[in-house]
């Protein structure tokens, strides 16, 4: 009897000797757990709007930014380095794109707005009106004569001609022919000389279509010289009927 329960004892320690075996062969291998995964930084955004996209040199505008994830935001060009999230007030000059710039551990991100400016035409300067009297200078030429003569020559012919162009644009124009001569010859002689100089060229321009009412003639002879030298050149320039204005009813051109 104690011999079988001898047995019994020994088998049933062999029994758990081997369940204790096999469970220990078992723990030992299990894998063991894997280690947390660290999520990477988040990726930075950043947002940019202008209040308004045209506007005209000397107008403001208002910039906007929105920034996520970031350590350091940036606006370019003229505002520098700005908080995550706000406004400011610029004035460009001239066209310009700006960027808002956000880096962080993730990594960085743009955006942009960009301001058009318009710069207004420049308001064109009017062109004074030259006054008739200049005009009268520019345009209208002497009658030049040879010696002793009062007959339209050639170069005579072409200056009276654009003096009567001149004349018949502007009809509110009178004038006076002033008939000259050089100072060779008596005093009586060249006045009646200067006389037939001034009449000559006032027939010319008759002839030309200016009104005989708005012309007067006056012969000075030799008594005021344009040029005082006694040489042929200078004489030459004393020998001619001279324009100059009697009067008008505009001090500006109105011509036709």
């Amino acid at each position: 009897m104690r011999i079988r329960f001898g047995k019994a004892m020994l088998l049933g320690l062999l029994g758990f000797l081997v369940v204790g075996a096999g469970c220990s062969h078992r723990v030992a291998n299990q894998a063991p757990p894997a280690p947390a995964v660290t999520p990477p930084p988040a990726q930075p955004t950043v947002s940019l709007q202008a209040s308004r996209n045209d506007i005209s040199r000397g107008q403001s505008v208002t910039l906007r930014w929105s920034a996520t994830n970031a350590t350091s935001v940036r606006v370019t060009p003229e505002v520098g380095s700005v908080a995550a999230e706000g406004t400011t007030s610029i004035t460009p000059a001239q066209s310009t794109t700006y960027t808002a710039t956000a880096m962080g551990p993730g990594g960085s991100a743009t955006a942009s707005a960009r301001v058009t400016v318009s710069v207004p035409a420049a308001a064109a300067t009017p062109t004074p009106q030259p006054s008739l009297e200049e005009m009268f200078t520019k345009e209208v030429r002497d009658a030049f004569f040879d010696y002793d003569k009062a007959s339209i020559r050639d170069d005579a012919r072409s200056a009276l001609a654009q003096t009567a162009q001149f004349l018949r644009s502007y009809p509110q124009l009178a004038i006076v022919i002033e008939g000259h001569c050089d100072e060779r010859g008596s005093t009586e002689y060249n006045v009646a000389l200067g006389d037939r100089r001034s009449d000559a060229a006032k027939d010319f321009l008759v002839s030309q279509g200016v009104a005989v009412d708005r012309i007067q003639t006056v012969s000075y002879g030799k008594e005021r010289p344009f040029c005082t030298q006694s040489n042929e050149g200078c004489r030459q320039q004393n020998r001619r009927a001279h324009f100059r204005m009697a009067g008008t009813n505009s001090t500006q051109i109105s011509g036709n």
